[in-house]
């Protein structure tokens, strides 16, 4: 049960720090907090691991959690801030894959030991990356995308704040689908057994749409502090 105690305290992290972000810096906490989910979530997605019985890849929640700024920057500012946010976010992660690939170029310190190592360290997570980061952007554009047209879509319909978490969850839980199935066979199409694959997509789902259902709290908890103007930072 570690692996699913550590998932549950990672998911009430990633929330809470997301509402602290907007708490202390406003909009400008929730649009700094897109290129801190793609960059952590790029890097997690290396690690398998066994959750809840089934095979999954760690990045989840951190990934999955800027579907909620991005409905949180959708509610409460509006489409424009919502689609500059994912922008920042796909230019953040080309650029951390450049330039960590960059650096894998140098070489380390001849008779360090602790620079040898830590090159192979880098090596092994990074020269994955440039494949991981392909699946990801074309993931990431076509899911935001689609969950910014989508909130607003439900939201004509669905326009009170009472009816907020319908229009998060609806939107949020069809892209996280679309997301699950670009990413996972670009990433790990050849790499994975097909019926390993199959089981990485559904996990992957099921835990991203665990967590679009577990946001709705903090959604209205950002629509609070936006309604109040409970800025530490103004």
């Amino acid at each position: 049960m570690q692996n699913e105690l550590l998932w549950l305290i990672m998911l009430l992290a990633n929330f809470l720090l997301i509402i602290g972000a907007y708490k202390l810096f406003g909009k400008g906490g929730l649009v700094m907090w897109i290129p801190i989910s793609v960059i952590v979530a790029n890097i997690q997605v290396i690690q398998t691991v066994e959750l809840f019985g089934l095979v999954a890849t760690l990045g989840n929640i951190v990934y999955a959690s800027s579907f909620l700024v991005t409905d949180i920057l959708s509610e409460n500012y509006g489409k424009s801030d919502a689609k500059k946010a994912v922008w920042i976010g796909f230019f953040s992660l080309i650029s951390m894959t450049l330039l960590m690939n960059l650096a894998l170029y140098f070489l380390p310190l001849e008779g360090d030991e602790f620079a040898s190592s830590t090159h192979e360290s880098l090596s092994t997570i990074f020269k994955l990356m440039p494949r991981i980061a392909i699946a990801s952007l074309a993931a990431y554009l076509v899911s935001q995308q689609h969950d910014i047209w989508a909130f607003h879509f439900w939201k004509k319909r669905f326009s009170s704040d009472r009816q907020l978490w319908l229009r998060n969850n609806l939107s949020t839980m069809v892209s996280q689908l679309l997301d699950s199935i670009v990413f996972t066979f670009i990433a790990f199409y050849g790499v994975f057994e097909l019926s390993l694959l199959y089981e990485i997509l559904i996990t992957t789902y099921l835990l991203k749409w665990a967590v679009a259902a577990a946001d709705t709290p903090f959604v209205y908890w950002a629509k609070h502090i936006h309604k109040n103007n409970r800025f530490v930072v103004k």
